[in-house]
């Protein structure tokens, strides 16, 4: 019943705007003050890392091996995934463009800093984030999606489920 208000209402469309607009924010203006403030992931990254020793870690071993061994290793291109990819998340989410895709990419940044051992705001934003890819199409029917979707549905195809470019199932 919730799935479905959230899928189909206009009440909920409007609510949704306010929560994507807000998430939205967060995310870019994270983003433009690591692009503004020369921001390095190597120091988040070995923080990380040290995280995941002792009786009590906060950084699982599998995560920190990852880190390790492929992140560390690449920071350059995490210094610029992790601040663009932030900026996009907020353009798309305010925006309401592309707002499915936007918020899913949005929490795996967060639960890629959760497992890092950064709480902060990250569980309230995935929270968010799960309405706007719960709701689908409706968290972005107030703003681009409601003319991006449309178009999108007839190059891929009519008679295609395509989940979150759908609407209501």
């Amino acid at each position: 019943m919730v799935v479905n208000w959230l899928r189909n209402s206009p009440v909920a469309a409007w609510l949704l705007t306010l929560v994507r607009i807000y998430v939205g924010y967060q995310w870019l203006t994270s983003g433009w003050g690591k692009i503004t403030g020369g921001f390095d992931a190597g120091g988040f990254l070995r923080a990380a890392i040290e995280k995941s020793g002792g009786e009590h870690p906060a950084v699982q071993s599998w995560w920190a091996s990852f880190l390790e061994s492929f992140a560390l290793p690449g920071v350059g291109l995490f210094n610029v995934l992790v601040p663009w990819g932030e900026i996009l998340v907020g353009v798309g989410l305010i925006l309401g463009l592309l707002t499915w895709e936007a918020a899913l990419f949005g929490m795996i940044m967060n639960f890629a800093f959760l497992f890092s051992g950064t709480v902060s705001t990250n569980p309230q934003l995935v929270l968010l984030q799960i309405f706007i890819v719960v709701a689908g199409y409706n968290a972005g029917r107030i703003g681009l999606d409601h003319y991006v979707t449309p178009f999108l549905r007839r190059r891929l195809g009519r008679n295609r489920d395509y989940g979150h470019l759908s609407g209501a199932r």
